[in-house]
């Protein structure tokens, strides 16, 4: 076993897993403690998959996933996350489902969870949806293991919904972890979280809310930054107030980027659709008046545009503490002159920070692995040293 390995297996010692067949949902639904659990059990099985060294704690069994919108990162972060453990996969695609046919939420949930031992989803388009479909889930297969139905409980991991993205937050926090060195590191850190524009209207309010909430829980100094209409789930300021108060941190807002980035540690400019057009394209969408959709997104673009200065260029960049601020994003970024004429971020600024943010995205299908096996074993700690004794190599 290698000292990485070991280092990281010790850690987690005996310690009892505080979301044993629970789900995870949101981050603020945690304590500080079970957070600090999850990254302990990601570095671990990195470090065993970095070594050669088998993860798989299931003989057989399923990771299901229901993907309400396109992906790519968190749709294969969650195949390998599954793969590394040894689940299956299987993606239920509704369009091929009886759900078209009228099957409820609670029957398709049962149907699906056979041999699950996993559900992942992603249903982060409709603001007051996507939460509550999990909610949903969840209860339905609470409801079949009860009844003798379904042989274990499968966990319900969020892959992204209309409140919290908590699987891209807490490998934006792993990645920040590893660049400073610890999480202790962290305090007194000050990120920019800012809006940033795009030619597209209908990006999902979750990034930057997952961002705001966790960062504030670790004694970071966060603002939020965007012009003003741009607003975020009330909610989830709220809660950001709150975790900034007892972390020692502190959350304040502005609707300048330039005081966003000024003498920032990090930044992390990701264009987001305004709190009340969304709420106003879930309206539209439930009463099936899709002729009106068109005049939203027209009215949306068109007041994009307004703010086409809030990029992330050179200048901006410059503001920065030395100007050499750590850049962010959960990609894809609209890349100006390279994915779009006019984006998040100027080319040159990307390109210097490419690989960094590919690291930051390797982080994911560790969290969601480590996410999975901390909800269906007791001990994941003794499962990963039983695993990391073995050394069993992955490949041959």
């Amino acid at each position: 076993m290698s000292d990485a390995v070991r280092s990281a297996v010790e850690k987690l010692s005996q310690s009892i897993s505080p979301i044993h067949n629970k789900d995870f949902l949101r981050t603020w639904d945690h304590p500080v403690e079970t957070l600090h659990g999850v990254l302990h059990v990601a570095a671990a099985l990195e470090a065993m998959h970095r070594a050669n060294i088998s993860c798989r704690a299931f003989q057989s069994g399923l990771g299901v996933s229901i993907f309400r919108d396109n992906s790519t990162r968190t749709r294969f972060s969650f195949n390998s996350a599954c793969n590394l453990l040894g689940l299956g996969v299987a993606d239920l695609d509704e369009g091929k489902s009886q759900i078209a046919h009228g099957e409820t939420v609670r029957e398709t949930a049962n149907m699906i969870s056979f041999t699950a031992e996993a559900i992942g989803i992603r249903d982060d388009i409709f603001l007051g949806e996507g939460h509550k479909y999990m909610k949903e889930v969840a209860a339905a297969v609470d409801e079949g293991f009860r009844e003798g139905v379904l042989p274990q409980r499968p966990a319900v991991i969020n892959l992204q919904c209309d409140e919290d993205h908590p699987t891209q937050s807490m490998a934006d926090l792993m990645h920040l972890i590893q660049t400073y060195g610890s999480i202790d590191a962290l305090k007194g850190k000050k990120i920019a979280m800012s809006w940033a524009y795009s030619p597209s209207y209908g990006k999902p309010l979750s990034v930057p809310q997952g961002v705001i909430t966790l960062m504030t829980r670790f004694g970071m100094n966060v603002v939020l930054a965007h012009p003003e209409g741009y607003d975020l789930i009330p909610d989830t300021l709220a809660v950001s107030e709150k975790h900034a108060k007892a972390s020692g941190g502190s959350f304040t807002k502005t609707h300048s980027m330039e005081e966003a980035f000024k003498d920032a540690d990090i930044v992390y400019p990701k264009s987001w659709a305004p709190f009340r057009v969304m709420e106003e394209r879930t309206r539209i969408l439930r009463a099936k008046e899709n002729d009106k959709l068109a005049a939203l997104e027209k009215e949306a673009l068109s007041n994009n545009a307004k703010f086409k200065n809030w990029e992330c260029t050179e200048k901006m960049m410059s503001l920065t503490r030395g100007g050499k601020a750590h850049y962010m994003h959960c990609l894809p970024a609209d890349i100006t002159g390279v994915s779009c004429k006019e984006g998040e971020v100027a080319a040159t600024v990307f390109e210097r920070y490419r690989i960094p943010t590919y690291r930051e995205a390797s982080h994911k299908p560790f969290v969601i692995a480590a996410m999975m096996l901390m909800t269906r074993f007791e001990k994941p700690g003794q499962v990963l040293k039983a695993l990391a004794d073995k050394v069993t190599p992955r490949r041959a």
